[in-house]
């Protein structure tokens, strides 16, 4: 059996992993760059229809300076991180009420099975319709579109806590709440963080399609915008901090699964 690792080499790892993570992340992007500037010198489209890296790099910095950019940013980060916040709660307090109640699950559950079929982009104009065009339609969508994912995962990670577990708790005579608090949530939480995962990911879907249905700012409106002018730089520019976005929602997620589960990790090795 291997010693447990010190603190500094735990530090040491993670400073590894993470440089060789944001090396390969530079060279992806650098290939990609310049594969979009071959595509652009072999076809010779017009800036309309594809512009350049470089076109887009100076209405990115045209924008930023004029203090647009970061005016529709932050208001679709707003209603991205609002959607989170409820959406979460919401899938969190029902997913574990449905792990206490099979019964109720099975009443529930092909209603919410019924509402993953339907598309957001069809709900959305009706929720635009009854909430108004700002930011509470915009909320709910993200919040919508984050709760299934979330919910199933929690429900599936209470469910699968183990049976012996739960008999020694209770031989223990611990409380529900000290149930929770050491029992279901450790266990619980690796496949939680999977569902939050995929979740922070969607929740940017969620946000654009209720800001290209309806709505006076955002990125989604900037895209709108864009694609009105023709301008095709501007869109691209909303594009990229949309994935920008996505994928700083979902390095967060994995920072915190990589602190609250390091010890995960470190047992695989013993």
């Amino acid at each position: 059996m291997k010693e447990p690792p010190s603190s500094a080499e735990k530090h040491e790892f993670w400073q590894r992993l993470s440089r060789n993570r944001l090396l390969l992340s530079l060279l992806s992007l650098l290939l990609f760059l310049l594969i979009w500037q071959v595509l652009v010198m072999v076809l010779n489209l017009p800036g309309f229809i594809l512009p350049s890296p470089a076109e887009v790099g100076t209405k990115f910095l045209d924008v930023l300076r004029t203090g647009l950019l970061w005016r529709h940013f932050s208001s679709t980060l707003g209603e991205i991180l609002l959607g989170l916040l409820f959406g979460i709660s919401a899938a969190t307090l029902l997913g574990y009420a449905l792990s206490k109640s099979p019964l109720a699950e099975r009443l529930l559950s092909p209603f919410l099975v019924g509402s993953q079929s339907i598309p957001m982009a069809a709900i959305a104009p009706l929720l635009v319709i009854w909430f108004g065009p700002g930011l509470l339609s915009k909320v709910l969508i993200c919040s919508l579109i984050v709760f299934f994912p979330v919910l199933v995962n929690t429900l599936v990670g209470l469910r699968d806590v183990s049976p012996e577990l739960r008999e020694v708790m209770r031989s223990l005579r611990a409380t529900p709440a000290q149930m929770l608090r050491y029992l279901e949530i450790p266990a619980a939480l690796p496949v939680f963080l999977g569902g939050l995962r995929v979740g922070a990911s969607l929740s940017v879907i969620g946000a654009i399609v209720g800001e290209l249905v309806a709505s006076d700012r955002g990125l989604g409106f900037l895209i709108n915008v864009g694609r009105g002018q023709y301008d095709t730089a501007l869109v691209f520019v909303a594009v990229i901090c949309l994935v920008a976005l996505a994928a700083g929602l979902y390095g967060l997620v994995l920072l915190l699964e990589n602190r609250v589960l390091s010890w995960q990790t470190w047992r695989k090795e013993i």
